[in-house]
C-alpha cells in the first residue's frame, strides 16, 4: 500500500511539473508572438452573444493599438462609438447621445483586454493560466484569469500564420463576445495624435 501511495504521489508531482513546463511554453510563445506587434491596425468585427448563443449585438469598426498602452476603437455607425487610451486616461465618446465619459486607466490585464495587445506582454504569465493548440497555420491561446476579481472568466487569442487573428471573451454569466480581426497591419507608422482626444464643444463630460 505504502509503494502504491508513493508512486501516486510522484505521478503527481511529474503531472504538476509537466503541466508547469506547458504553461511556461505556453506563455513564452504568446509573449514572442505580441512582442512582434508594436503597432497593429486593422478592420474588426464583434459578435456578442447571450448564454443560449442568442444574438445580442454586431457591431464593425476600426481599431489602431501602439505599445505600451495606447489604443483606439471606432465603432462605425448606427452604434457609433469612440473609445481612446493615451496610456493613462481612457475617454468613451457617443455622438448619438454627444456624451464623453473620461476615466482612468486600469492598468490590469484582467479588467482592460486592448491592453494584451497594447500594453506590457512581461505581466501575462502573471496573470493567466496558459495553454496553446495548434491547428495547421493557427495557434489558439486560452487564458484564464489567475484572479477571481475580472472582468472575465476565460479569452481566447488566436493567430493566422503569426498574425492577430480573432479574440473570444467569455463572462461569468456565459456572455461571449467574438471579435474578428480583418486586415492586420503590424509595425506601421502611427501618429501619436490618434491617442489623444479633444472633447467636442456642447457635449456632456462625466468624469468618473
Amino acid at each position: 500500500m505504502r509503494l502504491i501511495r508513493m508512486l501516486l504521489l510522484a505521478a503527481l508531482s511529474i503531472s504538476s511539473v509537466s503541466a508547469l513546463a506547458d504553461e511556461d511554453a505556453s506563455a513564452q510563445r504568446l509573449t514572442v508572438l505580441l512582442s512582434q506587434a508594436q503597432t497593429i491596425s486593422a478592420r474588426f468585427s464583434q459578435l456578442t452573444l447571450d448564454g443560449s448563443g442568442t444574438q445580442l449585438q454586431e457591431t464593425a469598426g476600426q481599431l489602431v493599438l501602439k505599445r505600451p498602452g495606447l489604443f483606439r476603437w471606432h465603432t462605425d455607425a448606427p452604434m457609433e462609438q469612440l473609445l481612446v487610451s493615451n496610456g493613462e486616461k481612457v475617454w468613451l465618446y457617443d455622438p448619438d447621445l454627444e456624451q464623453v465619459t473620461i476615466q482612468t486607466l486600469d492598468k490590469r490585464l484582467t479588467h482592460t483586454p486592448a491592453l494584451l495587445l497594447s500594453g506590457d506582454v512581461s505581466e501575462i504569465q502573471e496573470n493567466f493560466a496558459i495553454s496553446h493548440q495548434e491547428g495547421g497555420n493557427v495557434v489558439d491561446f486560452m487564458l484564464k484569469p489567475k484572479s477571481k476579481d475580472t472582468l472575465f472568466d476565460s479569452l481566447r487569442l488566436s493567430f493566422r500564420s503569426g498574425v492577430l487573428n480573432d479574440m473570444q471573451l467569455i463572462d461569468s454569466i456565459g456572455q461571449r463576445t467574438n471579435i474578428l480581426f480583418l486586415s492586420v497591419k503590424m509595425n506601421e507608422a502611427v501618429d501619436d495624435s490618434l491617442f489623444s482626444f479633444e472633447i467636442p464643444e456642447g457635449a456632456d463630460v462625466i468624469q468618473e
